[in-house]
């Protein structure tokens, strides 16, 4: 296999971060083609990967996805010896159901609260629509835990794909905390910042504002 993963600007494309993020967590080998945002060839760019103008792309020899959620379902299919969903039944239909929200949902959230890998601690008042949001993140992350947790610091115990695509969250909530939440969601919304692909995350994002793709 050899995987290339397409991907937009470390800081702020939540929808790259899942795979790529999924795929580092989980040891897959890629390698990783960057575009960058707010050019005026970005959308060329990326329609030389995807029909659909978007990323993430995966591409796996002839075959591109182009979707997240269809990049880490592909993923689980190509490498079942690495249980990216949870092995139990049970907990791999919640695990699902839940990745399903989070890839639907939350609008608010996402259109208000923006992606930030590289801002910390700025500071805000919480507006109402974006702690509704909020309130069912952190009641779907307790009641997972306590279901499924076990002993581990993720969402069912080990690294999965649900947590993959709930890392955005973490970046969304980081630059306009601290925020008050319950114990089980403070705790899981710490270990998911001190996962060690997220440090690199960090670190590419933090290397891209040096570069000046921001400025």
């Amino acid at each position: 296999m050899s995987y290339t993963l397409v991907i937009g600007n470390k800081a702020l494309s939540s929808w790259s971060l899942r795979p790529w993020l999924l795929m580092k967590a989980f040891d897959i080998p890629f390698a990783e083609a960057n575009v960058r945002f707010r050019q005026k060839d970005t959308r060329e760019q990326i329609l030389a990967h995807s029909p659909a103008g978007l990323v993430p792309v995966l591409k796996d020899d002839d075959l591109t996805i182009w979707d997240s959620l269809a990049i880490a379902e592909y993923l689980a299919e190509q490498h079942p010896e690495k249980a990216l969903w949870p092995e139990d039944r049970v907990a791999r239909a919640h695990a699902r159901t839940i990745t399903a929200e989070m890839h639907a949902g939350f609008s608010n959230l996402r259109t208000i609260w923006p992606m930030d890998a590289v801002t910390k601690d700025a500071g805000v008042l919480v507006p109402q629509a974006v702690q509704n949001d909020l309130n069912r993140i952190f009641e779907l992350w307790d009641e997972t835990i306590d279901k499924f947790g076990g002993e581990g610091p993720y969402l069912f115990g080990q690294f999965t794909i649900a947590d993959a695509f709930y890392a955005p969250v973490m970046y969304r909530i980081r630059p306009f905390g601290p925020l008050k939440m319950p114990k089980p969601s403070e705790a899981y919304y710490k270990a998911m910042l001190d996962h060690p692909a997220m440090k690199e995350w960090e670190e590419g994002a933090q290397a891209e504002y040096e570069a000046g793709w921001y400025s």
